[in-house]
């Protein structure tokens, strides 16, 4: 283990480390103006929602590590308090990169990157058009965590007004993980898309309450056969399956199988884990249960 402590670090070193270590990151493609008008396009990846209720989003332009300046994003939602989060999905990625480049002072990023300026409903700043959800914010406040190079200055938005490609929602009308394809920062160089084998889903415990790991039989949770993840998808069951529930799996191929070619209870038990942790990366929990419960019952 490499134990670090911060403020022995660079600040190169530091962000370099903190960037790799949290992410993904959600991006937040910026769009602003000055007090004269003038558009103004930048990707933060120090972002996220706070709040829905309001609805709060908060960014972070933080001054420049090499040199300690500040970014013309923060200099035109200081002026203005306002401020447009456009999504960035896969086919804006390369185009929102280049929005990143430091151009001068005045210079539209829109055109840069060759992105289409929609106009707001609420708000002075411009949208962008091809972002599947862009959201029109007015700055509650900023607040700035330091005055050196790499400090940021937190950019607290309330959402006014949001728009959302129709092309991304399902048939209930939702936006659909899929569709929208989202991606995000890591560290470097690095991207994480959010599409195909990289979406998967895990059941929220908040209807209803787990057993916990705590209440796996010991034999179980102390199996090498199975790791964290395994051990909180059988902790997350309302309860175990009866001995009725269990002897069902008993006259299934595979546990005569097991049973038939097995030595002895231990040779069987194992077989039984290896068995039930294919079912448990097939979403299969309860079934999972119920054979990894037999090696008991079989003995009655």
């Amino acid at each position: 283990m490499l134990s670090l402590k911060l403020s022995e670090l660079s600040p190169q070193e530091r962000q370099g480390y903190l960037q790799a270590a949290i992410g993904p990151r959600p991006i937040a493609l910026a769009s602003t103006i000055d007090e004269d008008g003038h558009p103004n396009l930048s990707p933060f990846s120090f972002f996220n929602v706070f709040s829905s209720n309001p609805p709060i989003l908060i960014f972070s332009p933080a001054r420049r590590v090499r040199n300690n300046t500040t970014k013309d994003t923060l200099h035109n939602v200081e002026a203005t308090k306002e401020v447009v989060i456009n999504v960035v999905n896969f086919d804006l990625v390369e185009q929102t990169s280049l929005a990143s480049t430091e151009y001068a002072t005045g210079v539209n990023e829109f055109i840069k990157a060759g992105l289409t300026m929609e106009p707001s409903v609420m708000i002075a700043p411009p949208r962008v058009k091809e972002s599947p959800v862009q959201m029109e914010c007015k700055v509650r406040e900023i607040i700035p965590l330091g005055d050196q190079g790499g400090a940021g200055n937190l950019v607290i938005c309330e959402v006014l007004y949001i728009h959302i490609d129709k092309r991304i929602l399902n048939s209930e009308g939702k936006i659909d993980q899929h569709k929208i394809d989202l991606v995000a920062r890591l560290g470097g160089n690095w991207y994480a898309r959010a599409s195909g084998d990289a979406l998967f889903e895990v059941e929220k415990p908040i209807a209803t309450k787990g057993i916990g790991v705590d209440q796996i039989p010991p034999r179980i949770r102390n199996s090498y056969v199975f790791d964290g993840n395994d051990l909180g998808k059988l902790g997350n069951v309302q309860q175990l399956p009866s001995d009725a529930e269990v002897k069902s799996v008993l006259d299934h191929p595979r546990v005569q199988e097991i049973f038939s070619q097995s030595a002895d209870g231990l040779e069987a038990r194992e077989s039984l884990h290896h068995y039930a942790k294919e079912l448990l990366e097939k979403g299969k929990v309860e079934k999972a249960w119920k054979v990894l419960l037999c090696d008991n019952i079989s003995k009655q």
